[in-house]
């Protein structure tokens, strides 16, 4: 009679345990768990490149985000012939992100500018396959 008496004040069942086994109030189901305020990688990564710095453009002093001034930088280098900044610079420029900008603005280059665009990319293309051919002799 007493199994009863106790099955009568609740069902015990999925997702029903036993009051006697339930988490006491107040205390957690994992202690150790992670604490509170702990930033993930994505966040803290974030919160860096939106710092300020200042940054000398041409004698002028202009303060802008860490990220800008790293885009500009490589920007910078592949310009001056790195070909790993270019070829940085290219997978960033085929980004979703930046593709869907591009599609916004919808901007015409010139015919000029577009042939030198095309010699670099075929520049490039070709040190790849040289770099491919030295490995393999």
């Amino acid at each position: 009679m007493a199994a009863n008496e106790r099955s009568r004040e609740y069902e015990v069942g999925f997702g029903k345990p036993p009051k006697r086994t339930r988490f006491q109030k107040g205390a957690s189901g994992n202690p150790n768990g992670r604490p509170r305020g702990v930033r993930n990688l994505a966040s803290v990564l974030e919160r860096a490149l939106q710092e300020r710095v200042v940054i000398d453009d041409n004698g002028t002093r202009k303060v802008v985000t860490k990220l800008e001034a790293a885009v500009r930088q490589l920007v910078d280098l592949a310009a001056a012939g790195d070909l790993k900044a270019m070829r940085q610079l290219s997978s960033l420029a085929g980004s979703p992100e930046i593709e869907a900008k591009t599609d916004q603005k919808k901007s015409t280059i010139d015919e000029a500018d577009q042939k030198i665009v095309n010699r670099l990319l075929q520049k490039l293309k070709q040190s790849n396959i040289e770099k491919q051919d030295s490995i393999h002799e």
